[in-house]
């Protein structure tokens, strides 16, 4: 199990913990800031996922003007930790 502490660009979270099992599965997503209630969802959303599959999803998402999003910045930081 591979655990990694990501810190987002230009959103309202500061700090993405999560864990990658073995099998690139995702484990124990929290986020530090942001929309509290939505964040925990995406947590539960994407628990036992595939990775690789929840990094597409999110990718590219957007809030407001910013050009980015707490999800895509958890794309972001899946990405880094697969490569």
């Amino acid at each position: 199990m591979k655990h990694v502490t990501f810190s987002p660009q230009g959103v309202c979270s500061v700090k993405i913990d999560f864990d990658i099992d073995d099998e690139k599965k995702l484990h124990g997503v929290s986020f530090v800031g942001g929309c509290n209630g939505n964040l925990k969802a995406i947590g539960k959303l994407v628990e036992g996922k595939d990775a690789a599959e929840v990094a597409d999803i999110l990718r590219g998402n957007q809030c407001g003007m910013r050009g980015t999003s707490c999800a895509d910045q958890f794309s972001k930081a899946i990405d880094e930790a697969l490569a």
